[in-house]
């Protein structure tokens, strides 16, 4: 496996099923050439789901890395059927609640939850409203998710997953992917309107 998170080829973040079943299949078997191509197809969006979700991109770097050595321990253990892609994801999503869970533990202020301990690494809304940075009001507004909202909705608007394709790298049923983004549209909405309103006056 490559020693950094960038693929050396550009590739896009989705394949054809064919191609996933293939590599997945050679790399259980031991084939590394494999593997490097699953690492240098995926690790690209992999990297950006687990940037959104620790706040900062040392800490996406370590997670990316985690996460890919998770995966070649485990590839065998692919559920027949499953999507590649959607298994990443939920390797990286347990990899990303295992580092907030750890900073809460290792903190030494008052016990917080995840999303706060996430906020504080991300710029304030008011931060946002009086820089007029869009981008950073966003990250704000998605800072305030609760971080299973905030995985949910990154799948699905930066990534382009199916809600089926969530629901399987998250474990949950479609209804409550549904649900979910539902929710943190809403939530996201509620967050930007001062910063649209102030925009089109």
């Amino acid at each position: 496996m490559s020693a950094a998170w960038a693929p050396r080829t550009t590739t896009t973040d989705h394949a054809p099923v064919g191609i996933e079943q293939g590599l997945a299949v050679r790399a259980a078997r031991g084939d590394e050439r494999a593997f490097q191509g699953i690492f240098d197809r995926y690790a690209p969006a992999i990297h950006r789901f687990l940037r959104d979700q620790l706040g900062d991109v040392a800490s996406a770097d370590e997670a990316t890395q985690e996460t890919f050595v998770r995966a070649h321990k485990n590839l065998s253990r692919i559920r027949e059927g499953a999507k590649l892609q959607s298994w990443l994801f939920g390797i990286a999503r347990n990899v990303a609640r295992e580092r907030r869970r750890a900073r809460v533990r290792d903190s030494r202020n008052t016990p917080i939850t995840d999303e706060l301990a996430l906020a504080n690494q991300t710029a304030s809304p008011e931060a946002a409203l009086l820089n007029q940075e869009a981008g950073v009001m966003l990250d704000a507004a998605l800072a305030a998710l609760t971080s299973e909202r905030r995985a949910a909705l990154t799948l699905r608007l930066d990534h382009g997953l199916s809600y089926p394709d969530i629901a399987e790298a998250l474990q949950w049923n479609l209804a409550k992917v549904k649900n979910e983004i539902h929710r943190a549209r809403l939530e996201l909405r509620a967050s930007l309107r001062p910063y649209l309103q102030g925009s089109t006056k």
